[in-house]
């Protein structure tokens, strides 16, 4: 039976739809102040700045009213449980830029950030745009995985210390090291993942692959060095490096130099992050 194709728009509406089901919520853009000031209560819960927050009122305000991304996420009783804000890049580059997106601590596991996704990427096809870009943390492996493999975005830099001084309750006192993605809207890889098909790379198939280890764990979860000279590099992370932060901040900083190393260097030699293993290791390749 030959399978119909779907056209791009509706796939990406229904996907979207389907997630925001499968999580319990609604996912809708916001424009009214009252709505805005809710998404700047959520951000300050989140990151713990009241006296700083990551956004003000008066940008989001300002980015909507420019026809910029606001997407908010709520449950049955009204509340908002997610909020994502995104701007447009410069128009030759025919991109958004995915600033920030946040979901309240009593909704994790609950796959919002998912559907908060899945929207932002049905409202941008909507308006002609086929990739949205967004930095994040390499060492919070939480999110590597759902960005490189829940929605097969793919990471294009690496960027030391990129925001400068965010004290607050995720970064700590740590530098601000980010990797930039790129999600190709349209890509059968990305189709795929938002449809739930995004499959993790296997750490074990990798090695007996041949792959070499290019920053590993010791058994006191340090980082240990390894080669740089593989086709195939495995750069590990911690599993839990926010709770290292708290613990042990040298620890943390000796992490984040290992990877900023390696995998900064990995990425500026032209080798490129093909995947990420639920245990927390990057897969990076050479001559692709």
């Amino acid at each position: 039976m030959t399978k119909v194709a779907l056209d791009p728009q509706l796939d990406a509406d229904r996907t979207a739809e389907m997630a925001a089901t499968a999580a319990g919520i609604v996912v809708r853009e916001l424009t009214e102040l009252a709505e805005l000031e809710q998404v700047l209560d959520l951000y300050v819960r989140i990151w713990g700045r009241e006296a700083n927050p990551p956004m003000t009122l008066e940008l989001l305000r300002a980015f909507t009213k420019a026809g910029n991304y606001v997407g908010g996420a709520f449950v049955d009783d009204g509340r908002l449980v997610g909020a994502c804000v995104g701007f447009f890049h410069a128009p030759a580059d025919d991109a958004l830029h995915s600033h920030i997106a946040g979901v309240d601590a009593t909704m994790v596991d609950r796959h919002v950030g998912f559907a908060l996704k899945l929207h932002q990427r049905a409202w941008a096809l909507q308006r002609g745009v086929s990739d949205i870009a967004w930095t994040f943390d390499p060492l919070v492996s939480r999110n590597a995985y759902f960005n490189l493999v829940k929605l097969a975005a793919r990471p294009v830099e690496y960027l030391p210390n990129f925001y400068g001084a965010m004290v607050d309750s995720i970064n700590g006192s740590d530098e601000t090291d980010r990797l930039l993605v790129r999600w190709n809207l349209l890509d059968p890889a990305v189709e795929l993942a938002c449809s739930g098909g995004g499959a993790p790379a296997v750490v074990a198939d990798e090695l007996a692959a041949g792959a070499v280890t290019a920053v590993g764990m010791d058994d006191d979860g340090g980082p240990v060095r390894g080669r740089l000279d593989g086709e195939t590099s495995l750069v590990a992370v911690p599993r839990d490096i926010s709770g290292l932060r708290a613990t042990d901040a040298a620890l943390a900083r000796r992490w984040r130099v290992e990877v900023r190393e390696v995998l900064g260097e990995l990425l500026r030699d032209g080798a490129r992050i093909t995947g990420f293993d639920r245990q927390g290791w990057y897969v990076v390749r050479r001559g692709l």
